[in-house]
């Protein structure tokens, strides 16, 4: 909570609402570009495609990671250049990547050979990555079941797609979102480290490495600073690729903007649903289909800060309908 959001709130706009200071988020580029110098930042548009927030980052030199058509069109029409712009997922529309290639946008992910020949297809001759599932240990919201390759198939991926018109250009991975341990970063690194290597004697040399994102941010626990992540990022790096390091690529999202806002609830329902004694259930007009979908399993323990009332146990639920729309129990 910043002076600035304190002092907003204080205004009791209209709730549910979200509230972000954009100079924090200024500071939080400013601390990653000095914890990773030799790394391009890269945002994760998905953590929050607001065009004021577009617009600050293009200003600042950000480049761009974005997961669809709208968040690219949404970067350029906040003044990114299309050469900063990556499209970083690997399930797309092939009328979007089409789109995507009209633009200008050059960098395409995948991790499958039906990917791959759809990217051939509707945007030939770009520069292509390959996403790699690494272990997700010590993230809070893990990401690894859903996208990315074994080593061995991207080899096979990457080593066939010249044939089909593209530029091999690297490889990304992603250790997980709320990462909390340096250690999927070091081992992550270690096996793409040995991929590039591999390629290499095989003919094809790779020019960049995509990090993605995971740096976490305090929510009611302490975590590692983004110096410590890019300290263990820079060590891993020197020491599995030496002085030859390949081009590098960060995608924070959640660390770029999640510490710079507040959401603003009502709470609409306050009641004892069963036997006396039990906890009271408290129902706010925000929930998990409004912009909490992180709390699923109480993964990402966000603070909660209350007004007047009684204290004591709650069941803290949505207002949607739907009856696995709470958050905290």
């Amino acid at each position: 909570m910043t002076p600035k959001v304190s002092a907003f709130l204080d205004s009791a706009p209209a709730t549910p609402c979200l509230v972000l200071d954009l100079d924090r988020v200024a500071e939080n580029f400013a601390g990653l570009r000095r914890a990773l110098p030799a790394a391009k930042i890269y945002y994760a548009v998905k953590a929050n495609p607001a065009a004021p927030i577009l617009r600050l980052l293009s200003g600042l030199g950000s480049s761009f990671d974005a997961a669809s058509i709208q968040e690219i069109e949404d970067c350029l029409a906040a003044g990114a250049p299309a050469a900063a712009i990556s499209f970083g997922n690997t399930v797309k529309k092939p009328a979007a990547i089409a789109r995507a290639h009209a633009h200008g946008v050059p960098l395409f992910a995948f991790d499958s050979i039906e990917e791959l020949q759809k990217i051939a297809s509707h945007a030939p001759g770009a520069k292509v990555y390959c996403r790699i599932a690494v272990n997700n240990v010590g993230a809070d919201w893990p990401l690894s079941k859903k996208f990315g390759t074994t080593l061995g198939r991207a080899k096979e991926l990457l080593l066939a797609a010249p044939a089909l018109g593209l530029v091999p250009h690297g490889l990304s991975f992603h250790v997980g979102s709320q990462q909390t341990g340096t250690a999927a970063y070091e081992l992550a690194i270690a096996a793409v480290a040995m991929l590039f290597t591999d390629l290499r004697a095989a003919g094809l040399e790779l020019k960049m490495l995509n990090l993605g994102g995971g740096f976490p941010i305090r929510y009611q626990d302490d975590v590692p600073d983004t110096d410590t992540f890019g300290t263990a990022i820079m060590n891993a790096m020197v020491a599995h690729f030496g002085n030859d390091l390949p081009e590098m690529l960060i995608e924070p999202g959640r660390a770029m903007v999640g510490n710079a806002g507040v959401v603003a609830a009502e709470v609409v329902l306050v009641c004892r649903r069963m036997a006396e004694g039990e906890r009271r259930w408290e129902y706010l007009d925000i929930g998990r289909y409004g912009g909490l979908a992180e709390t699923e399993g109480e993964a990402i323990r966000y603070r909660v800060t209350a007004g007047a009332g009684p204290a004591g146990p709650v069941v803290l639920a949505g207002p949607s309908c739907d009856g696995v729309d709470i958050m905290y129990e």
